[in-house]
């Protein structure tokens, strides 16, 4: 399964295995580079292991806390963040996480497995089951390459994808016999084999607060003022994707603010077609100039897209139909070879409605129409 996983975690792999059971991990070193922070984790003391990924934006607090209680640290990652704070609080300690994570910890003393992802399901983790076997990995081509799924399309995952614009939600994948945790969702199982899953954390829709248009624009900055500054924590430098429009530019520029030398920057451009420019550089250029950042423009042509379309789909654990998959998936493969953590504005026009077609969904409904016969 592991090289299946090898672009995920290009740094360092490891393999540990217990009894009736085996964890492997392929690490991005990103906090702690040492070999300390090298996964799988054993706590021999606490009769605990851990494979994660992901990062805890909060681990330095939480490491605070733990130390007052008397838990020591033998390094600086928040992977064995997670080992103590699981000891010390049980599993209500996901409540206490902040950031991007999934994870499965083995408990030596109470005979059981935890899996875990986080609130909005940033990282996945997709499983499958066959007869007493469980395997749960990353992507689901780590899955495949254990043989573990089936060329079988789940219609219920079928249904989704073609309603919701290729969304498949939790617990369905568009595999008929493969799974994935939902988000804000925990997963237990005991040494007979029986699952128990439970939501920590679930996003409310209703308004709760009556603020000013004003209020809002200062509460929605500071939030996302915190946002960035939290993912600013690690241990490799952080560049970002700068298309130059609104949510990649305002992105850059709060990053600016919290480290405002060496900001690495890169935009992605392609040939013209007709009288359609095929790049926005020209803003990307003013963002980069205004804020200093060391940016990188990378073009590609017609001739690098179709031949690695193959390569792009092979990448995705599910399938995706945006119609710049292919040309994301180089300008990561570019980045990859000098920055190994970006920010981007992915995500900003579900979340502030910003899709041509939001707008029409706030239109009364038309009532369908009848159908009539000669």
């Amino acid at each position: 399964m592991l090289p299946a996983l090898e672009t995920r975690g290009p740094d360092a792999s490891g393999v540990y295995m217990g009894e009736g059971f085996g964890f492997g991990h392929r690490r991005l070193s990103i906090i702690d580079l040492s070999e300390n922070g090298h996964q799988p984790m054993i706590d021999e003391e606490l009769k605990l292991e851990i494979v994660y990924n992901g990062e805890i934006y909060n681990f330095k607090q939480l490491r605070d806390e733990l130390q007052q209680q008397g838990y020591s640290f033998r390094s600086t990652s928040d992977t064995e963040v997670l080992l103590k704070a699981y000891h010390a609080w049980g599993d209500e300690f996901v409540k206490r996480l902040n950031g991007m994570f999934s994870f499965c910890i083995h408990d030596q003393i109470r005979g059981r497995f935890l899996l875990g992802r986080d609130r909005l399901g940033i990282k996945p983790l997709y499983y499958a089951e066959e007869g007493h076997a469980f395997y749960f990995a990353s992507n689901t081509q780590a899955l495949n390459r254990a043989g573990m799924i089936r060329p079988e399309l789940s219609p219920e995952a079928l249904h989704y994808y073609l309603s919701f614009h290729a969304v498949v939600p939790a617990p369905y994948t568009i595999f008929e016999n493969v799974k994935k945790l939902a988000p804000g969702t925990i997963m237990s199982i005991s040494a007979d084999g029986a699952k128990e899953i439970s939501s920590y954390w679930d996003v409310r829709f209703e308004r709760r607060e009556t603020l000013s248009e004003e209020e809002w624009i200062e509460r929605v900055l500071d939030e996302l003022r915190q946002s960035v500054k939290r993912r600013m924590v690690s241990d490799v430098p952080v560049g970002a994707l700068l298309s130059g429009g609104l949510d990649s530019s305002l992105i850059v520029a709060l990053m600016a603010e919290c480290n405002p030398q060496s900001l690495h920057t890169y935009s992605i451009g392609f040939e013209d077609v007709g009288t359609e420019e095929g790049n926005e550089f020209c803003y990307s250029d003013i963002i980069a100039k205004e804020f200093g950042t060391e940016h990188k423009k990378i073009f590609i042509n017609s001739r690098r897209l179709l031949p690695n379309i193959e390569k792009a789909i092979s990448a995705m654990a599910e399938p995706m139909v945006s119609h710049d998959a292919v040309a994301f998936y180089l300008l990561s493969e570019e980045v990859s070879k000098e920055t190994k953590v970006v920010l981007s504005g992915q995500g900003a026009d579900e979340v502030f409605a910003g899709y041509h077609w939001y707008p029409k969904l706030t239109l009364p409904r038309l009532k369908p129409m009848g159908f009539f016969g000669s």
